[in-house]
């Protein structure tokens, strides 16, 4: 016992706390955004040869929901205009805010002041993968190792709606999937929040047209935070909740 109490305090603290600047380890892609001013005239190479047709062009902009973030778009493009920051802050309130030009997007704004009373400091939520390959999910699970730790922020997953303000989906709600995800949502008490979780919950990602999909979560379901990446960094979901919550406009970690 005492060797295993020396190894523990030698270890030191391994919880990290969140970059101020935002950007993420060497060897991660962050946020993509296109150089228009590098963008030739009539060239369609980076938008044809992306596989979920994020590139959008006249002008050119990038629909981070839609993204995978492969390195297709930035391989294919013949003036280097598309390239891959460390910028790890994507996540938004409203869809519309993905669709980015020159990098620039709108971070997520925080709930209204009644929400943030009751959710502020005790957040609880329920994941619902909905079709997903568990690549998503397997970031989610890694926010609650001694890494990130998301409950220092009273943010914790729990295994019944009932006991949820919320529910968090992943996957692009596949035709199976889809009474489920609404059963789930039906049984969690208002007020609740929505949180849509990598690019199949919200566009489809790869699966985006397949007849037995739903190209992400019904638009008849209120989501209140978009969080893109396939899969998203933790300190991408995590980014975004904080803000949701106003903990990041506060000063608070």
């Amino acid at each position: 016992m005492w060797k295993i109490l020396r190894a523990r305090l030698a270890s030191g603290r391994a919880t990290m706390e969140i970059p101020s600047d935002g950007r993420l380890p060497e060897g991660f892609r962050g946020r993509p955004h296109i150089d228009a001013a590098r963008c030739r005239e009539g060239c369609r190479e980076c938008a044809e040869a992306c596989p979920t047709g994020a590139i959008l062009l006249d002008p050119p902009r990038i629909d981070l929901g839609a993204c995978i973030f492969c390195p297709v778009c930035a391989e294919a493009c013949p003036e280097g205009a598309v390239a891959y920051g460390r910028d790890f802050r994507m996540a938004t309130r409203e869809r519309a805010h993905l669709i980015v030009e020159n990098g620039e997007i709108e971070l997520a704004r925080a709930l209204d002041e009644r929400s943030r009373r009751l959710f502020g400091r005790s957040l609880k939520l329920r994941q619902v993968s909905a079709g997903g390959c568990n690549g998503c999910e397997s970031e989610l699970q890694a926010l609650g190792n001694v890494v990130f730790d998301l409950g220092r922020f009273g943010i914790q997953f729990v295994a019944s709606p009932r006991h949820a303000d919320g529910i968090v989906v992943t996957g692009p709600v596949t035709r199976n999937m889809d009474l489920a995800l609404r059963k789930t949502y039906e049984a969690v008490p208002a007020p609740k929040i929505v949180v849509a979780v990598g690019a199949c919950a919200i566009a489809g990602g790869p699966f985006r047209g397949s007849p037995e999909a739903n190209d992400g979560v019904p638009s008849d379901l209120p989501v209140d935070l978009y969080v893109p990446g396939c899969p998203p960094h933790p300190l991408t979901i995590l980014d975004g909740l904080l803000r949701l919550l106003g903990r990041i406009e506060t000063g608070e970690r």
